[in-house]
């Protein structure tokens, strides 16, 4: 487990490395193009070679990273400011019609898949990055309430709530100071594994034109745009493919390791 939690955070950690060094530093510059230098394979004047329009792909990378860690952030900071209150809101408020309210909204929502909701919101406002954030935060609301929800109900039952309600607290001064810190390490761990799926999310909506619009590099266009040249050239297709692969392993083997260090039941096994 110590190995899985070594290698996750050492992938992810490159990963954000690599991000915030494309703010001051990348190799090539990818708004120039050069003809001549195009589908040049990795090389020392290009490290991981170069694209149909010459450019270096190691600093499209970079700056796709960038891309890739911003929306993921944002969706998940979304989803974890709306989605965490609402649960613990149906958790103190359990059995009642705000529960009720809750739970179907999250089923509402859970009916359409997050690309549906950025094709929905691209129809209405056009393509961006900024639309791809609000339809993947969209998705995680009712993900973080139902785990914040879940992680809740059992404790309302302990004896130690019971306490603090006949010593006069309400439900929200118990739901910050008793049920938040004692689901901490669910919403962290859950929160690792939507940062994945918001990286996987922002790919899928690039490709397919909904995410970052061009000259803003992403890893999901970068694949679209070589997929006509797998055969002449497979570089090109190769490496943000497995920028997206490492970057969703890094994080699921962060999360998992993670949960098997916070969770008390599997501190002996880890």
């Amino acid at each position: 487990m110590k190995l899985g939690l070594m290698l996750g955070a050492g992938l992810t950690l490159t990963v954000i490395v690599a991000a915030g060094l494309s703010f001051f530093w990348t190799p090539g510059d990818v708004a120039q193009l050069s003809i001549a230098a195009r589908l040049q394979p990795p090389s020392p004047d290009y490290w991981l070679g170069t694209d149909h329009f010459g450019r270096d792909i190691l600093s499209m990378v970079m700056l796709g990273a960038r891309v890739s860690l911003a929306v993921a952030l944002v969706a998940v900071g979304i989803g974890m400011g709306l989605g965490v209150p609402l649960g613990l809101l149906a958790a103190a408020r359990r059995g009642s019609w705000v529960d009720d309210l809750v739970m179907r909204g999250n089923d509402l929502v859970f009916a359409f898949p997050s690309l549906v909701i950025a094709i929905l919101i691209t129809a209405v406002f056009g393509p961006s990055a900024v639309n791809a954030i609000i339809a993947i935060g969209i998705f995680n609301i009712p993900v973080f309430a139902r785990v914040t929800r879940g992680g809740a109900m059992p404790i309302w039952t302990l004896d130690y709530i019971r306490a603090a309600q006949v010593s006069g607290k309400g439900a929200l001064l118990i739901s910050l100071q008793h049920i938040l810190p004692n689901i901490a390490n669910l919403l962290i761990v859950q929160g690792t594994i939507q940062f994945s799926m918001g990286i996987l999310a922002e790919a899928g909506l690039s490709y397919v034109g909904l995410g970052a619009q061009p000259p803003t590099p992403s890893w999901g266009r970068m694949l679209a745009e070589a997929q006509t040249m797998v055969a002449l050239a497979p570089h090109v297709a190769i490496i943000p493919g497995l920028c997206i692969v490492l970057t969703v392993l890094g994080l699921n083997l962060l999360g998992d390791g993670l949960r098997d260090r916070l969770d008390p039941r599997l501190k002996g096994q880890a």
